[in-house]
């Protein structure tokens, strides 16, 4: 990798990780003291298909760790492992199924790494660290289902832009 090309994605992985943490601290729609609707995933997700799993995994991690320090939030280490995860799922599904075209193949990248991270990684990280119950948590799952198809037509749409296909050959 050229200094110039070291230097850009670091740019934009601390923009995304910045995003990260407006999206998700700052503009989030809380339900009740234990569930939220945001937008927090998309950034990670966008440095998922910019860059690939490992670095959208750095991204998710700084995200977590300075957006908790920023609002005063306690650090869970479960819950910044989902956030990791979210970027490393993503951009090893968005690898696979990047042959598939369209909406279905960002969709497919998009879903399986919110089931994973959001609602299985990061709902046992609430109920471990907070005592979540097991009946809201089981409210995530729709929550992230329909965030996640809400993502993936937001990161379809900007797939098309020059950005995400310069990435996708530096992949």
């Amino acid at each position: 990798m050229k200094r110039n090309s070291i230097a850009r994605t670091v740019c934009f992985c601390g923009l995304f990780a910045a995003l990260s943490i407006v999206f998700g601290k700052l503009l989030q729609i809380p339900i009740g003291d234990s569930l939220r609707i945001s937008f927090e995933n998309l950034p990670i997700l966008c440095a998922a298909f910019c860059f690939g799993p490992w670095i959208a995994s750095l991204v998710g991690v700084v995200a977590d760790l300075v957006g908790c320090l920023i609002v005063g939030f306690a650090i869970n280490p479960i819950i910044t492992l989902g956030a990791a995860l979210i970027g490393f799922c993503a951009g090893l599904f968005f690898r696979l199924f990047s042959d598939k075209r369209g909406f279905f193949g960002v969709m497919l990248s998009v879903l399986p790494a919110h089931l994973i991270a959001s609602v299985l990684v990061k709902s046992l990280g609430l109920y471990l660290y907070f005592g979540t119950p097991f009946a809201v948590l089981a409210l995530r799952l729709p929550i992230y289902l329909i965030t996640g198809l809400l993502e993936s037509l937001i990161l379809y749409e900007l797939s098309k832009t020059p950005l995400f296909r310069n990435g996708k050959e530096r992949a």
